[in-house]
């Protein structure tokens, strides 16, 4: 493993009990901020251990985080027939596709044919034919990978990503996030916070799609991180009108750009506005910005390191994975303070993601699925993009949905069962 990456190992003997301690703690700490200020008001204090009208979620499967990978991994397990819950921080579902801007996803062919459909194509079809737009034609081998890939109206997708999440039975909860993680006898015990709101969450699967793996390092399980990560990028248009689903916005690299915490969120934000200001006010001709995305869109953070991690030499050899569960299909493309340049993959090579690479290691009964796929850096930014982490998604949805129905672990549902059930939902699946 080069020396630039870390590994992140949180203080296991903390113990489990103690990380609760902790995470109340903060919350009563933040709550006798509130109660001063109540008496400071004449208000009368009140007890912040207290607390009124909890939401009580049961779930055979959780998701956290509804973008590229989340809705998808949500919407498959509810349709295998599990109960599932999916708890995201923002206001609507597809994460980078939507709330992000980069609403060009790809790719889902590789040398002339389709190898990646499923459920998320299902949504990214929906939407282009809706909007009355036009895909590609996967038979035909581009010049260039990006010619290839789909624009989408990301109103329109948002929308078609909520309804098929609640007409498969989601229980969607928008504005929480994870307070504290704890694992039972019986499954997991999550508690998740919002504006008014305490959920406690009793669950068998755990589906981590935050991007970061968030989930995994609170439980102390190991993940990876490079001294350096790509930068993030902020979405605009200037002059005009801004085309939606016919055309790239512009952007700005954010460089720094976190997406850990909501300190770092924040600092990315402030960054990417403020340079966009600068732009705005250094422009010498009358162009008006005309469309802003609300959030930077982030490219690396935390990958986990998995019972299998991904490397560059398996990603550009097509290795075939003997748990390979979907495909993906990107140029090596990690973009650097002084831009990207794309490694193309040699003709014919198709690579793969196994199963185990979604299964941080040492751990039973939570998957991750999307960017904190366990690969090597370089790997990761290929594996990265919106079509591999929605055929991600979809697998690991199916391994939950399956192993909180038999009551077992992902690892160990028989790898045929998976594969029969992606299949049947549509998914492409590898074979030796």
């Amino acid at each position: 493993m080069p020396n630039t990456v870390r590994e992140e190992m949180e203080d296991r003997h903390l113990g489990r009990r103690q990380f609760m301690r902790r995470s109340v703690a903060g919350v009563a700490l933040a709550g006798s901020s509130s109660a001063a200020l109540g008496a400071d008001s004449g208000a009368r204090p009140r007890r912040t251990g207290k607390r009124e009208g909890t939401v009580r979620t049961e779930a055979d499967v959780l998701v956290v985080g509804g973008g590229t990978a989340g809705t998808i991994a949500a919407i498959q397990a509810a349709r295998a027939g599990a109960k599932t819950a999916l708890v995201e921080r923002g206001t609507q579902l597809g994460g980078t596709a939507t709330t992000g801007g980069v609403s060009f996803p790809g790719l889902f062919d590789a040398w002339g044919k389709q190898i990646i459909a499923g459920i998320g194509w299902e949504l990214v079809k929906r939407a282009v034919e809706l909007d009355k737009g036009t895909l590609p034609d996967f038979s035909q081998v581009p010049a260039r990978h990006w010619q290839n890939q789909v624009h989408v109206n990301q109103f329109v997708y948002a929308l078609l990503a909520e309804e098929a999440c609640v007409e498969a039975g989601v229980t969607v909860a928008y504005y929480e996030s994870p307070l504290s993680v704890e694992q039972t006898v019986d499954g997991w015990l999550v508690d998740t916070v919002g504006p008014g709101t305490y959920r406690r969450v009793t669950c068998q699967q755990i589906i981590d799609c935050t991007g970061g793996a968030s989930v995994v390092g609170m439980l102390g399980l190991p993940r990876l991180r490079d001294s350096e990560t790509q930068p993030g990028s902020l979405l605009y248009k200037l002059g005009g009108v801004h085309p939606v689903g016919r055309g790239q916005l512009e952007q700005l690299y954010v460089h720094g750009a976190d997406s850990s915490t909501s300190v770092t969120l924040t600092e990315a934000n402030l960054n990417g506005r403020r340079l966009l200001l600068k732009k705005l006010r250094g422009q010498k001709d009358t162009s008006r910005l005309v469309h802003m995305q609300p959030e930077t869109a982030h490219r690396e953070t935390y990958r986990i390191r998995g019972e299998t991690v991904i490397t560059v030499e398996d990603y550009t050899s097509g290795r075939v994975f003997d748990d390979a569960v979907c495909y993906a299909f990107y140029p090596v493309d990690l973009h650097t303070p002084s831009g990207v340049k794309p490694k193309p993959l040699a003709r014919g090579t198709v690579p793969t993601i196994g199963l185990r690479a979604l299964v941080p290691k040492g751990s039973r009964d939570i998957m991750v699925a999307g960017r904190c796929v366990s690969s090597d850096r370089l790997a990761n930014s290929g594996l990265r993009v919106q079509a591999s982490c929605m055929a991600m998604g979809q697998a690991a949805g199916a391994a939950a949905a399956l192993a909180a129905q038999r009551k077992t672990t992902p690892i160990e549902v028989p790898l045929e069962d998976i594969r029969e059930l992606l299949r049947h939902h549509g998914a492409i699946v590898p074979s030796a």
